[in-house]
């Protein structure tokens, strides 16, 4: 009974009374001890000791609710040795983000961390192998991005064991043998281009975009077009087109060149007899979003069969009677052309989309243009069709892509618009990781959601007297300039669409109104906006844009949740959260774009309400 009591005094003394084993370290001292091991550290200078992180928002600290939950120093320039025992002191850390920073060596030991989500080392001089258990305790990891480091060796296998893994990116480094297989349901960004892997694709990963595995000379099966019997797959005007919605593909370019006689006329693809399936633009909904599969095929035959059916083409210009002469062009700002210009034209496939399919033609003259080919657009007659076109053609606004021309057949439409090289805003945010997708920094955001907004108030203006003046704004439909100005397209289709035809095709019907009444009014472009803020903001997939709601984050419920809980900063995009400055400013664009998304239209505000309250942040 003595030693029962002695032990049970010990215990008491060690429990309760007794000095503690180590002394742990606040969260100020823990950040402190952490830059000490930086070296370049100049831009870490509001962490001091005399302030605390969160109240005073020190550069790169993420807070909620006055706890530390993420580190993100993006572009800072730091160097020197990670002290991963300061890190650990941080018992509620779950984002670690060094993205464009100067650390080197071997991968520091944030398998320690094991509650982290999100591990973002993209754009380091990282090197060396990465043991295959080191993942094996981060059973919370979402996101791992080691691209564009110098890691070598095998892909870590326990990256097949992270449940909840959504993104994955180790383009860029120097990766070899084969690819673990990945079967994560959640997982739907992956990018293992320009490594030195080998062998098969694994299966299920070949729903995946055959960029996610560019460059690498070892690999073989699908995605790519080089099978793993020694034979390369030919591509076809068929199985061209990209997957569909339900593979989530993220892309960039794809330039699969093949040996043929000539270059396929882009015409041909347009007016073309045989009638394939018209697949829906995957998640990434790939209008001009700088994919491209260019297609090599004989053409011979098939301009002597157009030339039968269209007569003369050299008066493309001119209006005929309904043959392939008859080019309208209704905004000569990039010259005169006609359909002979777009005979000899390249043709490159964009994608299909809920309207149609579209194509990048390359003229002769160095104009590049994209020509969308439209079947559901019979609401009103040839007249009545030209007088829309030629009212969009007179548009002229810095944020509105006007129409250049377009092509009149009962049962299909051609419209051709100008080229846009950086392509959408949903690739540059969701699809690319280059130079593009890095610069979209809180201040290029802000400026694209207030050039959609000027954009918006322009064509709400123009065309007041409509149900839906845009009517099918969605991230896909907004092209940015080389100066990330948004340029707004695919507007004002409402009255040329047949109704059947536009619940599917135009976004505007996707809003709650039409659901539950079916309604739709200007409030619809006002919902279809706040989508956008929200998506801008957070950096999320929006699960509206898919018609089988799988996939994607439901971006209203999510954010509504959050400001009911005045949680809104902690939704803000890891990518531009740390500019610690501006978080403030991002929550009230965030709360305006929850405003827009209110389920009842007379809840949200008006259109030039919502532009004057974007304009003053």
């Amino acid at each position: 009974m003595a030693a029962v009591r002695n032990v049970f005094l010990f215990l008491t003394i060690f429990l309760v009374g007794g000095p503690p084993l180590s002394c742990s370290l606040s969260d100020n001292e823990a950040l402190l001890k952490l830059r000490q091991s930086f070296t370049h550290a100049e831009s870490l200078n509001s962490w001091n000791q005399d302030s605390q992180p969160c109240a005073a928002r020190w550069t790169g600290i993420i807070c909620h609710r006055g706890v530390i939950t993420g580190l993100h120093l993006t572009g800072l320039r730091l160097s020197g040795q990670i002290d991963i025992e300061a890190l650990l002191e941080l018992r509620s850390l779950r984002t670690v983000s060094l993205v464009n920073n100067s650390f080197a060596g071997p991968i520091p030991e944030f398998n320690r961390i094991g509650v982290l989500k999100s591990l973002l080392l993209t754009g380091n001089d990282f090197s060396g192998v990465i043991p295959t258990d080191f993942f094996s305790s981060l059973t919370s990891l979402k996101k791992v991005w080691l691209s564009s480091n110098n890691f070598s060796g095998d892909i870590p296998h326990s990256l097949a064991k992270l449940s909840y893994l959504i993104e994955l990116h180790l383009e860029n480094n120097q990766f070899s043998g084969k690819i673990p297989h990945l079967h994560q349901a959640a997982l739907t960004s992956l990018d293992l281009s320009n490594n030195k892997l080998e062998g098969e694709i694994p299966e299920n990963l070949a729903k995946f975009d055959a960029n996610a595995f560019a460059g690498n000379e070892g690999l073989c099966g699908k995605p790519l077009p080089k099978s793993c019997d020694g034979n390369n797959a030919q591509i076809s005007e068929e199985n061209a087109s990209p997957p569909g919605e339900s593979q989530g593909s993220v892309s960039k370019l794809v330039v699969a060149s093949l040996i043929a006689v000539a270059v396929f006329l882009v015409v041909v693809m347009f007016l073309s007899a045989s009638k394939r399936r018209e697949e829906k633009f995957s998640k990434l909904g790939r209008e001009q979003m700088n994919e491209m599969v260019e297609v090599h095929v004989p053409s011979s035959g098939h301009r002597e069969q157009l030339s039968r059916k269209g007569g003369d083409s050299r008066r493309g210009s001119q209006q005929g009677k309904g043959g392939m002469s008859d080019l309208v062009v209704v905004n000569e700002e990039k010259g005169t052309f006609g359909m002979a210009d777009l005979m000899k034209a390249a043709a490159e496939v964009l994608g299909n989309g809920g309207l149609g399919s579209a194509y990048k033609a390359v003229m002769a003259n160095g104009l590049s243009v994209v020509v969308k080919r439209i079947r559901e657009m019979n609401k009103l007659g040839k007249d009545g069709f030209d007088a829309e076109m030629r009212r969009m053609g007179r548009l002229q606004h810095h944020n509105i892509l006007t129409p250049l021309a377009y092509h009149y057949r009962r049962e299909e439409k051609l419209l051709v618009s100008e080229y846009i090289p950086k392509g959408s805003l949903l690739y540059v945010l969701h699809g690319d990781r280059g130079a593009c997708h890095a610069e979209l920094n809180w201040g290029t955001r802000l400026k694209i959601v207030k050039g959609i907004a000027r954009g918006l108030g322009f064509l709400h203006s123009e065309f007041a007297t409509y149900d839906l003046p845009h009517g099918n704004l969605k991230s896909s439909n907004i092209l940015l300039s080389d100066t990330y100005e948004p340029l707004l397209s695919d507007y004002a289709f409402h009255p040329l669409i047949n109704p059947n035809n536009a619940t599917e095709a135009m976004f505007g019907y996707k809003s709650p109104e039409y659901a539950q009444r079916q309604e739709v009014s200007p409030k619809s472009d006002v919902y279809c906006l706040g989508i956008i803020i929200l998506e801008i903001l957070t950096g999320k997939f929006p699960s509206q844009y898919l018609s089988n709601g799988k996939g994607g984050t439901d971006v209203v419920q999510w954010v509504s949740s959050a400001v009911a809980e005045k949680r809104e900063a902690e939704l803000i995009d890891p990518e531009i959260a740390n500019d610690a400055n501006a978080v403030s400013r991002m929550v009230e664009l965030l709360r305006i774009g929850a405003d827009c998304t209110q389920s009842n239209p007379q809840q949200r505000p008006e259109m030039k309400e919502a532009i004057r309250r974007i304009e003053e942040i």
